[in-house]
């Protein structure tokens, strides 16, 4: 009896839900070991176990995948509306410990680090990550913060944070690299409170409202 050749699943497979799990999956690990540049669709799929095209089908592009790794990693949509719903005068304090809880674990950390990493070198790369602070940050605040100015508090927090994870993280400098969280609460929380609350004057303040007409 001559023996059957295994069949190649290409395109949609059994079980959706699964199979985007399984390639977000394989996603982060390439991203976490490669970096953004060098990771490719082809080494995330053969990670992965499937055929390139379920990728397309998913993500669109390498960027949409990375986008969907870097959101499932830090959980904003889940993080923002819990921390900002409580006492505001507390709102940067529970933000940075939710927002460190993430990164204080190697699997969440990875991908943000690995194109933080790259962006210094890589301008796609570092358009990756300013959509992070535009896009990721700015806009999950923004919808949490019923203030005319959000998106430019939020801006203001995304990059207090973003400076925070360079130098903890990517230079890791001391003693900021080995603070513990509640040191670093007690430091860099007074700062993200004033972002959220402060007074930001009114020619700031106008540039974080939507245009009129929506142009």
């Amino acid at each position: 009896m001559t023996g059957r050749r295994p069949t190649v699943r290409r395109g949609r497979r059994p079980g959706a839900g699964s199979a985007r799990a399984d390639i977000l999956g394989a996603a982060r690990a390439v991203f976490a070991e490669r970096g953004y540049e060098a990771a490719t669709l082809r080494t995330i799929a053969g990670a992965a176990g499937v055929d390139a095209s379920l990728i397309h089908h998913f993500f669109g592009s390498k960027d949409g995948i990375f986008s969907a790794v870097v959101s499932q990693s830090l959980c904003l949509d889940e993080i923002t509306p819990a921390v900002l719903a409580g006492d505001p005068d507390g709102a940067g304090e529970r933000m940075l410990r939710a927002f460190l809880q993430r990164w204080e674990v190697p699997e969440h950390r990875a991908p943000m680090l690995a194109v933080i990493r790259s962006a210094v070198s890589h301008e796609e790369a570092a358009a990756r990550l300013r959509d992070f602070v535009t896009v990721e940050i700015r806009d999950a605040l923004a919808r949490s913060i019923p203030r005319p100015d959000a998106a430019v508090r939020a801006t203001m927090v995304g990059s207090q944070l973003i400076g925070l994870i360079m130098v903890r993280y990517v230079v890791r400098v001391e003693p900021l690299s080995s603070a513990d969280t509640d040191t670093l609460v007690r430091l860099f929380a007074p700062v993200l409170q004033r972002s959220l609350a402060t007074d930001l004057g009114p020619t700031v303040a106008a540039r974080g409202r939507p245009s009129a007409g929506g142009a």
